[in-house]
């Protein structure tokens, strides 16, 4: 029987999504990879009991994750029954919809019809009464944000959901939605989007600053760019790893040299401060106030225990970000 270490908020940083009561610690669980049916159920188990015990209350499922579609949702389910039923009300737990889930018209994007439909599944798939936040997990260009907005709203009117984020909208879309649920009093707190030290995209586009201004919250993905910020690849893209399939702008063949100077550079700088590269990827955008979550993946629980050690030094001097900002200004753009 799973019995969570009683020191498990100790260590751990809790922020609020936005301008709501709402705080979610630092670093989230990310469900995308290694929880679907190919992988190991006990391996599954000893990652998220490491995450709590370390203080972690945010997982991030959705829909269509696995592999197979689904199977991540179905997995925690079994999890949360087996071991974590106790500590529901210390867990901030997550879905969305939004991507191809089943076949036929309603498998995707944003109607109501799949909306509903979606969040009916994977409450099913994970045994629970209700998620803390329900995410459209992308924009429907063919179904008025009204709609979606007004599904998402349903879902916190009939209990299925206490929040409801959005997951990358641009700026222009996260306004006008925002501006739907300010209508509806719909508690709109958060928005999901990737973010890394080579994926600066929401910098250039302006929704860092539309969040900012709009008190909303920030949690972010892939925040190690599929690995390339970690040991891993200083000596090389390896044949087997997800980096080498990519199509990453950073790993085309004009770009991979400079791509491996840059990661070999910053990983001497994160040395002199006392960190891995992970860790100081990690800990710079814990260092941006925007953000409320950083999400991490992990393949054991080891690696999760290694990506915790960011907090150690979440501070960056002038010369620090002047330095990372000119070893990343002539990397291509993501």
């Amino acid at each position: 029987m799973y019995l969570a270490d009683e020191h498990r908020y100790d260590a751990m940083q809790y922020r609020r999504s936005g301008n709501s009561g709402l705080k979610l610690s630092a670093i989230g669980l990310g469900f995308w990879h290694n929880f679907g049916s190919v992988d190991p159920f006990d391996n599954q188990r000893a990652i998220v009991h490491t995450a709590f015990d370390a203080g972690i209350t945010y997982f991030d499922l959705a829909n269509n994750y696995g592999p197979e579609p689904g199977s991540a949702e179905t997995n925690f389910g079994r999890i949360m029954a087996r071991d974590m039923r106790p500590y529901r009300d210390e867990m901030v737990i997550t879905s969305k919809a939004g991507y191809l889930m089943w076949p036929g018209p309603y498998g995707e994007w944003g109607s109501r019809k799949n909306i509903i439909a979606s969040a009916n599944q994977s409450l099913k798939r994970l045994q629970l009464d209700y998620v803390d936040i329900f995410y459209s997990h992308r924009p429907d260009p063919n179904t008025p944000l009204e709609e979606t907005a007004l599904a998402l709203d349903q879902l916190v009117r009939q209990g299925k959901a206490l929040y409801i984020g959005i997951s990358n909208y641009d700026p222009q879309q996260t306004k006008a939605i925002k501006a739907i649920f300010d209508d509806l009093h719909t508690p709109y707190i958060v928005h999901q989007s990737r973010y890394s030290l080579f994926d600066r995209h929401i910098d250039r586009n302006g929704l860092l600053q539309t969040l900012a201004d709009e008190q909303t919250g920030l949690v972010t993905f892939s925040p190690l760019a599929q690995g390339l910020l970690t040991d891993r690849y200083l000596n090389g893209i390896p044949a087997d790893s997800r980096a080498h399939k990519s199509t990453s702008p950073f790993l085309h063949e004009d770009n991979v040299e400079h791509t491996l100077s840059t990661v070999k550079a910053l990983n001497e700088l994160a040395q002199q401060r006392g960190q891995s590269l992970a860790q100081m990827a990690i800990a710079w955008l814990l260092h941006q106030p925007v953000v409320s979550c950083v999400l991490v993946g992990a393949s054991r629980p080891s690696q999760l225990q290694d990506n915790l050690k960011a907090f150690a030094n979440t501070d960056f001097s002038t010369d620090e970000i002047n330095q990372i900002n000119a070893l990343l200004a002539k990397m291509p753009q993501a």
